[in-house]
């Protein structure tokens, strides 16, 4: 299934993704809630009634309503997850951002997956990003997977940690970069430099969906890994492009970490972490090293930052400026 939640009536509604058009659960089914959110929070029960139903519209022995994708304002997947956690799942993009600062690889990276939490309230979908002034200092995309938790549960394996997954989008963690990096000198962060926005969308897509993309874990890990192409394009040119498949901690090992001595819960967020070329600060620091006259790249008011992963669609954002003098890096004493 792909789930999508757009703005009907001034309210969040959960839809069906049926080839571009949008059909409500709860108008196709009185079992099925009206927001993404209720659907988690009983997946195990509701989800194989939502996926009966959708078979039914498809093969058209359900007749429901539908609006056109394009016509409606697409929400977030999931608007108000319950938490959003980052991963660092990709060694490439490690490696590459170590060394552009010259210095070795960290060998705890092969030792355990780490994460941290983000602003679960800044969570946003398509459309437009507001960004403050201080934002454009150094503005970048990330880009990224994402899953969302469909049960809870603590102390879970990571042989089993999939089963808790209730499905894939694309997520885009936008950084203010000079941010970011003035409070990571005192060891604690990122937060202010990431806690404006985080994207994820257009639609949460199950897991059976993919399973055609489906290969194994790298040698050492454990859980499910797929083949998926991901790109980023800013104002039509493509910046970057990497393979899902190269993440080296599973999501399943990452959810292992997260649930350690703590619960997760239906609608977490968990991203992967940033692929390798995955954002301006990697594709900067690359091209400097090669070329110290290398131009830098950031995002400007009015770019169009469009990502796509194979079956997972296309998340597509414009970068707005705040009309404000108000800086927080001014008032630094």
């Amino acid at each position: 299934m792909k789930l999508v939640t757009y703005k009907h009536n001034n309210w969040e509604q959960v839809a069906f993704y049926i080839n571009g058009d949008l059909y409500n659960m709860d108008e196709a089914d009185a079992r099925l809630p009206k927001t993404m959110s209720s659907l988690l929070e009983d997946w195990e029960r509701l989800s194989p009634v939502a996926r009966e139903v959708e078979a039914n519209i498809k093969n058209g022995s359900l007749t429901v309503n539908s609006r056109e994708f394009g016509s409606v304002e697409v929400l977030a997947p999931l608007p108000r997850p319950t938490s959003c956690r980052d991963g660092y799942a990709f060694r490439q993009h490690v490696a590459a951002a170590r060394r552009n600062r010259k210095v070795d690889m960290i060998p705890e990276f092969d030792q355990y997956p780490i994460f941290y939490f983000t602003n679960h309230n800044a969570i946003q979908g398509p459309g437009d990003i507001d960004c403050m002034p201080d934002h454009f200092e150094k503005l970048d995309f990330e880009l990224e997977a994402a899953i969302i938790v469909g049960k809870k549960g603590r102390n879970i394996k990571a042989a089993e940690a999939d089963s808790y997954i209730a499905g894939y989008c694309i997520m885009n963690d936008m950084s203010a970069r000079r941010l970011q990096m003035e409070e990571m000198l005192l060891n604690l962060g990122p937060a202010k430099g990431k806690d404006f926005s985080t994207v994820i969308g257009p639609w949460m897509v199950t897991p059976d969906e993919l399973e055609a993309f489906r290969i194994p874990a790298k040698d050492n890990h454990t859980g499910a890994s797929f083949n998926l192409k991901m790109t980023c394009t800013v104002n039509g040119v493509k910046v970057s492009e990497g393979n899902m498949g190269d993440m080296d901690w599973t999501f399943a090992e990452i959810l292992e970490r997260c649930a350690y001595g703590a619960d997760i819960l239906p609608g977490d967020v968990i991203g992967s972490g940033t692929v390798g070329t995955g954002c301006f600060l990697e594709l900067n620091g690359t091209g400097k090293l090669n070329d110290p006259g290398y131009p830098e790249q950031w995002l400007q008011p009015g770019d169009i930052v469009e990502m796509e992963i194979e079956g997972m669609g296309k998340l597509s954002n414009t970068i707005r400026k705040v009309d404000t003098d108000f800086s927080l890096l001014a008032l630094k004493k």
